[in-house]
């Protein structure tokens, strides 16, 4: 069985530490995505499994062994690099077995490789080409084509969709999403981009500032964020935070202030010491527009988007709007004056540290 693990994997460069200790274990046939925001060491990550960056400290276990010190080409891994990495003078077929060509296989071996791998991308009719005659996402299935070849261990993408235009980003991620399934490889993929996470990935590792901040299926993270960068990270249009003030607590129960009007009560509240100001979480799709709702505010900017309807609200609370999602076509305009009422069925608590304290789980409205 093929297993990855990491163990306190550390990365420096000179004085300055990039990956800080991550550790976690990626099991045969999991698909994998990496995802923090530019700069948190995702990327870096990635390429220390790879090989193509020092292991500063920690170890990186492969079936077991370690291989910290292997060099890349014995690792029995495959990268697809964002850049694609094409030789231009080569033809998409010479692409795709350059690396079985300088492992010493046949030729003949080589072409069966190939016009398997060229089956499975439904780019059998482009072997001919080179790649100036390619389209971009012709080209990317080639650059995975030539990872498929090799027939490795763990493919390893970093940022493969990120030249291509978002319609064709779409196909191309329910094109690996089934190459994935047909494979049942094991599968790493970085990117910046959390709708590519949440749409691709078995398990998401959500990274900052070089550090795991959580570890779990898309769901688990957009129904249970472990604190607030996670929540307002997972989660397309993000999550709205609230200042919320403590007014009184009886046990797990806390009574809180929205503003001078609007108290809500949440139940199973963990400890949050002596903090007297907390911060609410809700999803802009548990906001709704209701004339007679306790909030009141004034519609700074309406996205009609055909199905979904983003409505943004100055209500306030907080330095930052309040974003409602309405399912469909809403008719309303800037300007307007509007009310709201919040579901508190998938409300989020969060202390001062930024932790997660209360899930809101009551199915009554503010």
């Amino acid at each position: 069985m093929v297993s990855l693990k990491l163990r306190d994997l550390r990365k420096s460069f000179g004085g300055f530490e990039v990956v800080k200790g991550v550790s976690f274990e990626v099991s045969e046939g999991e698909f994998v995505v990496f995802v923090g925001p530019s700069g948190c060491g995702k990327s870096t990550l990635l390429r220390m499994i790879a090989g193509l960056e020092e292991i500063t400290a920690g170890e990186l276990l492969l079936d077991g062994a370690r291989v910290n010190d292997v060099a890349p080409d014995r690792r029995g891994l495959a990268m697809v690099f964002q850049s694609y990495a094409l030789y231009p003078h080569m033809t998409v077929e010479q692409n795709m077995g350059f690396a079985l060509r300088l492992a010493g296989v046949g030729k003949s071996e080589r072409r069966r490789k190939v016009e398997q791998a060229a089956r499975i991308l439904q780019i059998e009719n482009l072997l001919n080409r080179k790649p100036a005659n390619l389209s971009g996402g012709q080209r990317q299935r080639v650059a995975i084509g030539r990872a498929i070849v090799r027939n490795p261990k763990v493919f390893l993408f970093d940022e493969p969709l990120s030249n291509l235009d978002a319609a064709l980003r779409v196909q191309m991620r329910m094109e690996l999403a089934a190459l994935h399934r047909e494979l049942k490889g094991t599968m790493i993929y970085v990117t910046h981009d959390q709708v590519e996470a949440m749409t691709m990935a078995d398990r998401i590792v959500v990274l900052r500032e070089g550090l795991v901040e959580q570890i779990g299926s898309p769901l688990s993270l957009y129904n249970e964020p472990v604190n607030l960068f996670v929540a307002g990270f997972i989660g397309s249009p993000k999550m709205n935070f609230l200042p919320a003030g403590l007014l009184s607590r009886d046990g797990g129960r806390v009574e809180l202030s929205l503003s001078p009007d609007v108290r809500l009560t949440i139940d199973d509240v963990a400890e949050t010491g002596s903090a007297q100001a907390l911060t609410l979480g809700v999803r802009p799709d548990m906001i709704h527009v209701a004339d007679h709702g306790p909030l009141r505010g004034q519609v700074l900017l309406v996205e009609r988007l055909g199905n979904e309807t983003l409505i943004h609200v100055d209500a306030g609370i907080g330095s930052e709007p309040v974003t409602v999602s309405h399912q469909g076509q809403y008719a309303v305009s800037a300007g307007e004056a509007v009310g709201l009422s919040i579901d508190t069925r998938r409300i989020h608590l969060f202390s001062p540290s930024g932790r997660r304290v209360a899930r809101g789980l009551q199915p009554t409205q503010v």
